[in-house]
């Protein structure tokens, strides 16, 4: 009796349903087109769901639709934010096997940050796809850097050793970068906001340039998805299974970094999207990629604008910057996680 008492208590958790499944994704699906609708209606000026319903389908003829209008790249930018991020953080997470892997806490944010500046400032880059780029080459250094520091010593790079690299990372080059901009007033003034991370400058001309890029981040990641499901399962079962464990982690990194890189040239670093979303879907749908990555990205969408509507709600006569409110939410569960999950000593 006892024995059976053990074995229960010891048995896997079974996988989700496919009703299980469904019902998160239309849920996510409903609390998609709940945001964009409240994200649209509150503002400086707020609207009636009505008006907003009507600037989405077009319509500007009243100035409430017409403020709802100039509101929606906002609306458009905090999705397609929301969404890379969150995909991103998904991949890091499989290919180092750390929960606690996030584009924020691995420093790679920071690094695409810093060669944004270096990038403007010393070269005048100013043109949008050049950002965008020059932002995924800084995003991949830094991913790189974190990753091989992390795996000095004993244990190799084990979760907590990654976190701690890459905190060291991000710290250092946000210093960097505010070192190179704290004595040219012009151009911190420019980046003030940006730096803070915000979706409050959103532009057309931005987001059109960044949608090819966010899909092809979007394509590789998801192709890598069944590859990825054999990295959970550690390298010898994976190999075993015929997987090319470089390629899949190369591509896996790649198209994570280009979400992230090319984000962060828009909105400036925004942190924790990448860590609070997969980890709580993982729980609910489990570990299959090819379901967690388009599940990540419609979580992560709902998650950022919902974020930059309540900071702009909470403002008083002003708006607290998405950036700042995302701590708020990832913070805690940040801390939980290090609590839960048994690490390695360093």
């Amino acid at each position: 009796m006892p024995t059976s008492v053990h074995a229960a208590s010891t048995k896997p958790t079974p996988p989700p349903s496919t009703t299980t499944k469904s019902a998160v994704f239309v849920l996510l699906l409903v609390l998609g087109l709940i945001s964009v609708v409240l994200s649209v209606m509150f503002g400086i000026r707020s609207i009636t769901p009505t008006e907003a319903l009507s600037a989405l389908g077009g319509a500007t003829d009243t100035a409430g639709e017409a403020a709802a209008w100039t509101r929606i790249p906002r609306t458009v930018l905090a999705l397609c934010a929301g969404a890379a991020l969150a995909t991103s953080g998904v991949a890091f997470q499989a290919v180092t096997r750390n929960p606690l892997a996030d584009p924020g806490i691995f420093g790679v944010l920071a690094g695409a940050s810093l060669t944004v500046v270096i990038g403007i400032t010393f070269f005048n880059i100013s043109r949008t796809l050049p950002t965008m780029l020059i932002a995924s080459m800084g995003a991949f250094a830094a991913a790189v850097f974190v990753y091989c520091v992390g795996s000095i010593g004993h244990g190799g790079a084990t979760p907590l050793k990654l976190a701690l690299a890459g905190a060291a990372t991000a710290a250092a080059l946000s210093s960097l970068a505010s070192a190179i901009l704290l004595p040219r007033a012009d151009v911190m003034d420019e980046f003030r906001n940006w730096q803070i991370g915000s979706v409050s400058g959103a532009q057309w001309e931005s987001l059109t340039v960044a949608f090819p890029l966010l899909g092809l981040g979007f394509v590789i990641v998801f192709l890598t998805s069944s590859g990825l499901n054999a990295l959970s399962l550690g390298d010898d079962v994976a190999t075993s299974l015929g997987i090319n464990l470089t390629r899949t982690r190369v591509l896996a990194t790649l198209g994570a970094v280009l979400l992230c890189g090319t984000t962060t040239a828009v909105t400036g670093p925004i942190a924790f999207v990448g860590l609070i979303v997969p980890h709580v879907l993982r729980m609910v749908l489990g570990t299959d990629h090819r379901v967690l990555i388009p599940a990540s990205a419609l979580a992560g969408a709902v998650l950022l604008t919902l974020a930059d509507t309540v900071g702009r709600l909470v403002g008083d006569q002003s708006e607290i910057a998405v950036g700042i409110i995302m701590p708020f939410l990832g913070a805690p569960l940040f801390i939980w996680i290090v609590r839960q999950t048994r690490m390695r000593e360093l």
